[in-house]
C-alpha cells in the first residue's frame, strides 16, 4: 500500500470536485489530505458497509468548507458514494453536497459549515458516548457503547467563542474521548491570521484542561500517526496541532486566495505532475484503494464481530427483550405519558417551571436514555433532579449536567448528544434564545429532537427589566423551519406537550413555561393539547368572536370570555393554542372547526406579533407586545407596557366594536 499515492489520489479527486462544480475550497484539501488520511487508515473505528454502526468512532468535519476532502477520503474508503457524486459536487440530488449534512452521506456524521458548531457538537458526541456507556453496561468491563470521537478543525472554528465555551466544558469533564485535530496553516479566508488570531493555542487548552501535541509537518503521517495513537491513551481531551500549508502544492499554496477559489488549468496540470497523478479528471487508483480498504476492513472487523456478541450479550441481560436498545439504533421513540394516572388537584396554583419538575424527574427516573441541564440556571428553570447524581469527570453515571454559563455551547452540545442516541433537553431563561439561535438552528436543519426548556416567559417577571423581558423570542424560535415551540396555559397543558415532545423523533422542541403561579383551569384538556390547539371554552350563545391565547394568557382570554357572558354581551369562544406549529400541521377541517372563516379573531400573546398572520389576516385583531419592556413590579410593568387585566379587556372591547 503506497501511502503517498493514496493521499496524491485523495488530493487530485477532491481538485477535481471543485474544479468541476466551479466552486469548493481546495485549499484544505490539499493541506490536509494527509491528517484524514492517517485518521482513517490506522485509528477510525468504521464499517464502510455499515456506515450507522452504533459503535464507530465518530468524526466531525468542524471545517466544513473542507467537505470536497471528506467526499474523498470517504469514498477512497469505500463509503456509498460513487464516482458520479463526486462529479455533481454541491448539485441537487447526489450525496456531496457543498458542506457536510447528516443523514445525506454515508459516513458523515454532523452537518457543519456554520464555523466552531461542529468542534461543539463533537464535545456532545462525547459526552453523550460517556453517560450511555454507562447506561448500556454488560459487566464492569465491557459496555454496548465505546467509541472515541474525532474532529478536525481549522483557524476559524478556533476563533468562534463557541469553541472554547465546549472545550472549557471538555477539560472539565476530562473527556479523554475526545481528539481534535487541529489544521494550522496560519490563513484565513481574508489573509494571515497574523491580524486577528495570535494566541498560543496549544498553552491556551492546556489551561482548559487538555492535552496537547504537534506535529511540524503536516506532510509526514507516521508523525501524524504517533500523536494520535499518544492521545489515544491520555486521560484527557487531547489537541493535536498539525502544521500545514493551505493550498499545498498549488501555485496559490500558503494564500488566503486558495482558500475558497477553484484552481485554474495551468494550476491543475502542474499539481498533478508534481503528484504523480495523469493529467485526466477523477483519476480512480483501482488497486491502491482496494488495498486500504482491506486495510482498514481487516484492522476493524474484530472489533465489529466483537461488538455483535456484545450486543446479543445486552438482549440476554435484557431478557431477551432487545427495545431498550432500540431507540439507540433507529431514533425511534414511543413513550405513553399522557395516559399515566396524572393527579392534578383541582385547587392546583403553580407555576409551570415547578409542575415541570414533577415531569423533569419523573422522565429521569423512568426513560433510559435522557439527560440534561442548564445554562447555570437549575435552581430557577427547576430543571435540577435533586435525587439523581450530577455528571462530573468522575461520574457520567448521573442526569444532571451543568452546562455553566455557555448557552450556545449547551444548544451545539446538546445537538451533539442527539446526533449519538441521547434524549438531550437544557434550559435557560426565555431571554436567552438569542444566544442559543445558532444552535437551536442546526438542531431543526440536521432533525434532531433535542428539547429546549426555556422559563421567565413574559415581561411579568418584573423587576429584572427589559434585558431579561422576552418580547420577540418566541417569534424567532416560530421562524426556525421544524421548530415546534409550546407555551402551554396549565399542569394540563404542559402534560400534553410532553406527551408531544417526548414522540417527537425528527424535529427540536422548544418548551416556554411561566415563573408565575397559575390555576389548573376546569376547561384544559391534555389530550387535545396534541393539536396545537383547541376550543378551550365554548361560546354560551351565538358566536361573536374568538379569542387565542397562548401560556398565562389563555387565562386572561377566558376571565374575559366569562366577563361578556355574565354581562349577556354575545358568545365568546375561546381557543388554547400552546404549539401553533402543530396547530398549523392539522387538516383544514380540523382548523375551520376550530377557527371558523367569517368571525372576528384577537390574538392575546405577551410577545411580539410577529408570525400570528399565519391563522389570521388583520394584524389590528392582536394584541401584543412589540417594544421593550421596562423596569419595575409586576403590576407596574403590566401597566407601562399596556398589558394588565383591565388594559387587555378594553383593548378587546374596542375591536369587537371595530368594523
Amino acid at each position: 500500500m503506497n501511502d503517498n499515492m493514496l493521499v496524491a489520489s485523495i488530493r487530485g479527486l477532491g481538485i477535481d470536485m471543485i474544479n468541476q462544480a466551479k466552486s469548493g475550497h481546495p485549499g484544505i484539501v490539499l493541506g490536509a489530505a494527509p491528517i484524514l488520511y492517517t485518521l482513517y487508515k490506522n485509528h477510525l473505528n468504521i464499517n464502510a458497509s455499515d456506515s450507522t454502526w452504533i459503535n464507530r468512532d465518530r468524526f466531525v468535519m468542524s471545517a466544513g468548507h473542507g467537505s470536497a476532502l471528506l467526499y474523498s477520503v470517504l469514498f477512497v474508503c469505500g463509503y456509498g458514494i460513487t464516482i458520479d457524486d463526486l462529479k455533481n459536487f454541491r448539485h441537487i440530488g447526489y450525496k456531496t453536497p457543498g458542506h457536510p449534512e447528516y443523514g445525506i452521506t454515508p459516513g458523515v456524521d454532523c452537518s457543519t459549515g456554520p464555523l466552531g458548531q461542529g468542534i461543539a457538537n463533537a464535545v456532545g458526541m462525547a459526552l453523550g458516548q460517556k453517560i450511555l456507556k454507562e447506561r448500556y453496561r454488560i459487566d464492569q468491563s465491557k459496555s454496548l457503547v465505546d467509541y472515541d470521537v474525532y474532529a478536525l478543525v481549522g483557524d476559524g472554528d478556533l476563533m468562534e467563542g463557541i469553541s472554547y465555551e465546549a472545550c472549557s466544558l471538555a477539560g472539565t469533564l476530562k473527556l479523554n474521548n475526545l481528539i481534535v485535530l487541529y489544521d494550522s496553516n496560519g490563513i484565513s479566508l481574508d489573509g494571515p491570521t497574523s491580524k486577528t488570531f495570535n494566541e498560543n493555542v496549544r498553552a491556551r487548552f492546556e489551561a482548559m484542561g487538555w492535552d496537547t501535541y504537534l506535529v511540524k509537518d503536516g506532510n509526514k503521517i507516521g508523525d501524524i500517526d504517533k500523536a494520535i495513537s499518544k492521545a489515544k491513551k491520555s486521560n484527557k481531551p487531547s489537541l493535536i496541532e498539525v502544521k500545514t500549508v493551505i493550498g499545498y502544492g498549488s501555485m496559490l499554496a500558503g494564500t488566503s486566495t486558495v482558500h475558497g477559489k477553484p484552481l485554474d488549468d495551468a494550476d491543475i496540470e502542474q499539481l498533478k505532475k508534481q503528484l504523480g497523478l495523469p493529467n485526466e479528471p477523477f483519476y480512480v487508483n483501482v488497486e491502491e484503494f482496494s488495498h486500504l480498504r482491506n486495510h482498514i476492513a481487516n484492522r476493524v472487523n474484530p472489533k465489529y464481530m466483537e461488538w455483535n456478541d456484545n450486543y446479543q450479550a445486552y438482549v440476554r441481560l435484557c431478557g431477551g427483550d432487545s427495545t431498550l436498545a432500540g431507540y439507540l439504533f433507529n431514533n425511534d421513540f414511543n413513550y405513553d405519558l399522557i395516559n399515566l394516572d396524572w393527579k392534578f388537584p383541582t385547587s392546583l396554583k403553580q407555576a409551570l417551571r415547578d409542575t415541570n419538575n414533577v415531569f423533569i424527574n419523573y422522565l429521569n427516573r423512568n426513560i433510559k436514555t435522557i439527560a440534561g441541564g442548564s445554562a447555570d440556571l437549575a435552581s430557577t428553570t427547576k430543571t435540577y433532579v435533586k435525587e439523581l447524581a450530577d455528571i462530573d469527570a468522575n461520574n457520567f453515571n448521573g442526569n444532571n449536567i451543568w452546562f455553566g454559563v455557555r448557552e450556545h455551547a449547551m444548544g451545539a452540545i446538546l445537538n451533539g448528544m442527539a446526533l449519538v442516541g441521547v434524549k438531550a433537553y437544557g434550559s435557560t431563561f426565555l431571554s436567552f434564545v438569542d444566544y442559543l439561535k445558532p444552535a437551536m438552528r442546526m438542531s431543526a436543519l440536521m432533525k434532531l429532537p433535542v428539547i429546549y426548556i426555556f422559563t421567565h416567559d413574559s415581561i411579568s417577571i418584573g423587576p429584572d427589566g427589559p434585558t431579561h423581558q422576552p418580547i420577540e423570542q418566541l417569534a424567532l424560535m416560530r421562524s426556525i423551519p421544524g421548530m415546534k415551540v409550546y407555551r402551554p396555559a396549565d399542569a394540563k397543558e404542559l402534560l400534553g406537550c410532553w406527551q408531544a415532545i417526548l414522540n417527537t423523533n425528527h424535529n427540536p422542541s422548544a418548551l416556554v413555561l411561566s415563573r408565575n403561579e397559575v390555576d389548573l383551569l376546569k376547561e384544559s384538556k391534555a389530550l387535545e393539547t396534541l393539536n396545537g390547539g383547541y376550543i378551550l371554552h365554548h361560546e354560551t350563545t351565538a358566536l361573536k368572536a374568538i379569542l387565542v391565547a397562548t401560556g398565562t394568557e389563555t387565562h386572561t382570554a377566558l376571565h374575559i370570555a366569562y366577563e361578556y357572558e355574565r354581562a349577556g354581551e354575545g358568545g365568546i369562544r375561546v381557543v388554547s393554542m400552546p404549539c401553533l406549529e402543530k396547530f398549523l400541521e392539522t387538516d383544514q377541517n380540523y382548523q375551520e372547526s376550530v377557527l371558523p372563516p367569517g368571525y372576528r379573531k384577537i390574538i392575546i400573546e405577551a410577545g411580539s406579533s410577529f408570525g400570528w398572520h399565519r391563522i389570521m389576516k388583520d394584524y389590528d385583531g392582536i394584541i401584543s407586545l412589540d417594544t421593550f419592556g421596562v423596569s419595575g413590579t409586576k403590576d407596574e410593568v403590566l401597566q407601562a407596557m399596556n398589558f394588565s387585566y383591565q388594559q387587555i379587556f378594553t383593548r378587546v372591547q374596542e375591536l369587537l366594536v371595530k368594523k
